[in-house]
């Protein structure tokens, strides 16, 4: 009894010192709350209504019309993470928007979107995050299945 005991502790000790995030780990990683309604005012600003739409937000018309317009937020079944999100802003090319053809969303493996890392600050990023994942709403699949 007492050698399974030891064999069990052993055997946690050895799993927990594997479990050591990694250097690139996200583990820990967090920016302060948004303010959605500057999240909003950001989205304008940095123009990003130039390629998106956002579910239920009424935002100017874009400048010039574009060559494919990503719809962000409404229902889905997997909602966006914080992390989704922050990566999908600051590094466009990370994931491409699955419901669209590639082609139309990239080039050379890139995304279309353009890279406001330059010019968006972070507190904007942050107020960014804040609206559009109050835009995203969990579906509920088994009232949908059933409709």
């Amino acid at each position: 009894m007492k050698s399974t005991a030891l064999m069990v502790v052993g055997t946690f000790l050895l799993l927990a010192a594997g479990c050591e995030p990694a250097a690139k780990s996200a583990r820990g990683f967090r920016l302060p709350d948004g303010d959605i309604k500057k999240g909003k005012a950001a989205f304008t600003a940095l123009k990003c209504h130039a390629c998106h739409t956002v579910d239920g937000v009424e935002l100017p018309p874009p400048e010039k019309p574009a060559r494919v317009t990503v719809a962000l937020g409404g229902e889905a079944v997997n909602v966006k993470t914080y992390g989704d999100l922050v990566t999908s802003i600051i590094d466009p090319s990370h994931k491409l928007a699955l419901a669209y053809k590639k082609e139309s969303v990239s080039q050379d493996e890139k995304s279309l979107m353009a890279d406001c890392n330059e010019a968006m600050t972070v507190r904007q990023m942050i107020d960014l995050v804040a609206f559009l994942q109050s835009r995203y709403k969990k579906l509920d699949f088994e009232a949908w299945r059933y409709q």
